[in-house]
C-alpha cells in the first residue's frame, strides 16, 4: 500500500474537513544551551512563514514543554511569540524523568490566564509526552535512549492533563502522544492508544540501520513505518510530528548526510506524501543541540533562503496521491491545500469503524517487537530537573532529536547526540539511585 492511500485511510477516522498543519519542531534552548526567549522564537516563526519556495504555509510549531527554560514553572515565551506571529501550536507536556506533570500544567494555566483566547485559539493539539514509550522499550534501553515512562504512568499523566483543563478551552483540544512508529503496534502500549485522541509519529529512515537506509530507499522505509502506525492506530488520526534528513554529519550505515540528500528526502517524502495532506512538523528549521553531530536544519542562521529549493512543483505525485478518492481537498484561508485528516477540536475526532490496515501483509514492524536496529527516532534522550549544568543525554541508534526543558523546575530533553555518545542515563536510572531532579535537567538540551 502506498503512503498516499494510507493517509486517505487515516482520514476516514474524521467526519469533517480540517486544516492540515505545516510547521517545524522548536525546543526550549539554543545551540549554546542558553534559553530561548520571545525574540528567538519569533525569529523562528517569522522565518518559517516566509521561507522562499516553500510548498505551503509553515505557520505552525510543535513545542516540547510549556515551561520556560531554566525557570520553575513560568510559561514558555514561545506562547507570546506565537500570538504575535499568529503561529498555531502543538503543545508539548514533558513526562519523562518525573512522577508528575504539575509544573507543566501550572505553566500552561498561567499562560491561559494571561493571554486567554489569544493563546487558546492558536492551540491545535496537545502532546502529553514525547518518545517515552520508545525509551522505555527493549530497543530504547538497548540503544541507551534515556529514561522513559511506563504505559500506565503515561496514561495517568494524560488523564491528569485532561482533568486539569476539563471545562476550559484547552479541554476541547485533542490530546495525543508522540512516539516512534514501532511502539504503537505493541500490545503493552494499548492503554496509551485508548487514552488519546490522536497519534504523533516520529520517523527517521536515516537511522534505520541494517534496513537498507540509503537515500534512494528512504521513502520506502518511511512508507512501511507509516503504514505500520496507521494499522495500529485503531482509526485514530496520525500526525507526522518529526521527520527529516541531515545535511551534515557522519554516515549512518548506508545513509549519507548532504544538502542534496536532504532535498531529495524533502521531495520524496514531504512533497509526495505529507505536505498539505496530513499535519506535519518537519525536523527542523534550526539545529539547537550541540551534542548532535547530525545537522538537520533547512536554513542557515534562520535565513528565509533555505539550503535547498523547497518547492514541490516538479514532483510528480503517484497516481494514488492525486486521486480524488485519496484527498478531499479544500482551501484554507492561507490558500494552502487541506484534506480530511486533521482536526483542531476534540469534538470532531470521531472514530470510524473502518479503521485502516496496511494491506501489505508485512506487518512484523507493527507488532511492537523490539529489534536492535533502531526505530528511526532519536539517538538520545533524557529528562529531569535541576538548576545547574546537567550531564548530556545518552545515545541510541536512531533519531535526530527533540527538546523540552524548564531548567530549575521540571526540565526535559529528548536529545540528539549520536549513539557513540557515552550513556549517562539509562532506563534503569531509578535502580541506580538517580533522582528525578538529577534526571530532568537533561531534558533542556535537545534539538
Amino acid at each position: 500500500m502506498k503512503v498516499s492511500a494510507t493517509l486517505a485511510a487515516g482520514a476516514l477516522a474524521l467526519g469533517v474537513e480540517a486544516k492540515n498543519y505545516l510547521g517545524f519542531n522548536s525546543g526550549a534552548t539554543l545551540a549554546n544551551r542558553a534559553a530561548k526567549f520571545k525574540s528567538d522564537f519569533q525569529a523562528e516563526f517569522e522565518t518559517a512563514q516566509n521561507l522562499k519556495t516553500a510548498p505551503g504555509d509553515f505557520s505552525a510549531v510543535r513545542l516540547y514543554t510549556n515551561i520556560q527554560a531554566y525557570s520553575e514553572d513560568d510559561p514558555i515565551e514561545a506562547f507570546e511569540a506565537a500570538i504575535d506571529t499568529k503561529t498555531e501550536i502543538l503543545l508539548g507536556v514533558w513526562t519523562s524523568g518525573t512522577d508528575n506533570i504539575d509544573k507543566e500544567i501550572s505553566a500552561l494555566k498561567k499562560a491561559v490566564d494571561k493571554y486567554g483566547s489569544k493563546l487558546t485559539d492558536l492551540v491545535i493539539g496537545v502532546s502529553v509526552g514525547s518518545e517515552d514509550l520508545y525509551r522505555n522499550s527493549v530497543t530504547g534501553v538497548k540503544n541507551k535512549g534515556g529514561v522513559g515512562v511506563q504505559p500506565d504512568v503515561l496514561v495517568d499523566f494524560i488523564n491528569d492533563f485532561k482533568k486539569a483543563f476539563k471545562g476550559t478551552p484547552i479541554g476541547e483540544i485533542p490530546v495525543g502522544h508522540v512516539d516512534t512508529w514501532d511502539v504503537w503496534g505493541n500490545a503493552t502500549n494499548k492503554a496509551v492508544l485508548d487514552a488519546i485522541d490522536f497519534i504523533g509519529v516520529d520517523e527517521y529512515p536515516y537511522y534505520e540501520n541494517d534496513k537498507g537506509n540509503s537515500i534512494d530507499n528512504a521513502a520506502k522505509l518511511f512508507n512501511k513505518a507509516y503504514e505500520a502506525t496507521i494499522a495500529a492506530s485503531n482509526g485514530k488520526p496520525v500526525w507526522v510530528t518529526e521527520t527529516g534528513w541531515p545535511y551534515k554529519g557522519p554516515n549512518w550505515d548506508e545513509a549519507v548526510p548532504s544538502v542534496k540528500n536532504a532535498q531529495k528526502y524533502w521531495r520524496d517524502v514531504g512533497c509526495k506524501y505529507l505536505f498539505n495532506k496530513t499535519p506535519t512538523f518537519w525536523y527542523t528549521l534550526r539545529d539547537s543541540n550541540p551534542d548532535n553531530k547530525m545537522k538537520f536544519a533547512i536554513t542557515d542562521n534562520l535565513s528565509t533562503t533555505p539550503l535547498f529549493d523547497l518547492s514541490c512543483d516538479k514532483v510528480d505525485d503517484d497516481e494514488e496521491t492525486t486521486s480524488s478518492a485519496v484527498h478531499s481537498k479544500t482551501k484554507t484561508e492561507s490558500g494552502a491545500s487541506t484534506a480530511t485528516h486533521a482536526s483542531n477540536s476534540t469534538a470532531t475526532f470521531t472514530t470510524s469503524t473502518a479503521s485502516a490496515t496496511s494491506g501489505s501483509g508485512d506487518d512484523e514492524e507493527a507488532t511492537g517487537t523490539a529489534t536492535a536496529t533502531g526505530s528511526g527516532s532519536k539517538p538520545t534522550s533524557g529528562s529531569g530537573s535541576g538548576s545547574g549544568s546537567g550531564s548530556e543525554g545518552s545515545g541510541s541508534s536512531s533519531g535526530s532529536g527533540s527538546e523540552s526543558g524548564s531548567g530549575s523546575g521540571s526540565g526535559s530533553e529528548s536529545g540528539s547526540a549520536p549513539a557513540e555518545t557515552p550513556s549517562t542515563v539509562t532506563n534503569g536510572a531509578a535502580s541506580l539511585g538517580v533522582s528525578t531532579a538529577a534526571l530532568a535537567f537533561l531534558a533542556l538540551f535537545a534539538l
